[in-house]
């Protein structure tokens, strides 16, 4: 189910779905999926016994959630918060998060409504770079941050900062889509900001793995 104005799963969501899957958490892992939207990364890894909590900053996000977790029976804490506010007093053996990600043009306010799923700034980092600075911090020993975002948002930066933090970051999964229509929507723009080239027609999505040593 879900909720008018909250974020679909789309093909960047199962592609982290397919390299959680692969991961295969124990049962009882504490898990927290952050950026949640639908909850359907949260209800992946609770199918699997782990010990799930959700966040997003919507409200109509938290009780798309909600409702999820109930219609299919599954344990889910669920938080309304900005990133990791909620959840700073705890630690996970795996964090996963498919935030907002795509570059977008600058005009002095916060991304409202549906855009905040999307839309991140000029570089697209707007949210990528609170990630890799607090994420760290609340991984266990041997714990695990999977993020999911597209080549045009600095896939290397990304493994800089982690790997700048203490993680040991790699890019493990790649996948070329289709432009959506948020992309075809500010094509020209990208464009001229030298993030696409003229001949580009698809988009690349990464997904990184970082692990805090033992």
């Amino acid at each position: 189910m879900l909720l008018p104005g909250v974020y679909a799963p789309q093909d960047d969501t199962e592609l982290l779905a397919e390299v959680l899957r692969e991961e295969s958490p124990p049962r009882g892992a504490r898990v927290l999926d952050v950026g949640t939207g639908s909850g359907a990364l949260a209800l992946e890894a609770a199918r699997r016994g782990a010990e799930v909590t959700a966040v997003d900053v919507s409200r109509r996000a938290v009780w798309t959630v909600r409702l999820n977790a109930w219609l299919t029976r599954l344990p889910v804490r669920i938080r309304r918060g900005n990133l990791f506010a909620p959840v700073r007093d705890r630690t996970y053996d795996l964090i996963l998060t498919n935030p907002p990600y795509v570059p977008a043009p600058v005009n002095g306010r916060a991304p409202r409504g549906r855009s905040r799923a999307w839309d991140a700034g000029g570089d697209g980092r707007m949210v990528l770079d609170r990630i890799c600075r607090d994420a760290p911090g609340l991984l266990r020993p041997g714990g695990l941050l999977l993020i999911v975002h597209s080549a045009l948002s600095g896939p290397d930066r990304t493994l800089e900062l982690l790997r700048a933090a203490g993680l040991k970051a790699a890019v493990v999964r790649r996948r070329w889509i289709a432009f959506g229509p948020v992309l075809r929507s500010r094509e020209d723009w990208l464009r001229r900001r030298g993030l696409l080239a003229s001949a580009d027609d698809r988009e690349e999505l990464v997904v990184i793995r970082a692990e805090r040593p033992c």
